[in-house]
């Protein structure tokens, strides 16, 4: 008879770079919700990584390592940039946090 495994499993912050203990996890955070906004807008609008890089100001290879994760090197405000450079509004809302809860940081 095999022996099955058992697993140990951790909850969730929510947020898996504070997860993984990375500094400034709040920015990766927002890095990476940007990063899927940009993502989802190109594939709606059905451009080509080329297409959206032209669009956005730099070369396909960036978009293509952005679009893979690699963001870490670009800025919240140039993602926002790139956001509005695909014909998008980008809406900062600064609001009291909810009540016994804790102030967040969070792309909608």
């Amino acid at each position: 008879m095999l022996k099955r495994k058992v697993l140990e499993q951790e909850a969730s912050s929510g947020n898996v770079f504070a997860d993984l203990g990375l500094a400034n996890a709040e920015e990766h955070l927002v890095k990476a919700g940007l990063a899927v906004k940009i993502d989802r807008i190109i594939q709606q609008r059905e451009l080509t990584q080329a297409a959206a890089a032209q669009l956005m100001g730099i070369d396909q290879p960036k978009v293509s390592a952005m679009l893979a994760g690699q963001f870490r090197g670009y800025s919240v405000e140039r993602l926002m940039r790139f956001l509005v450079a695909l014909g998008h509004d980008v809406e900062i809302v600064v609001k009291a946090k909810k009540r016994g809860g804790t102030a967040e940081l969070r792309v909608a």
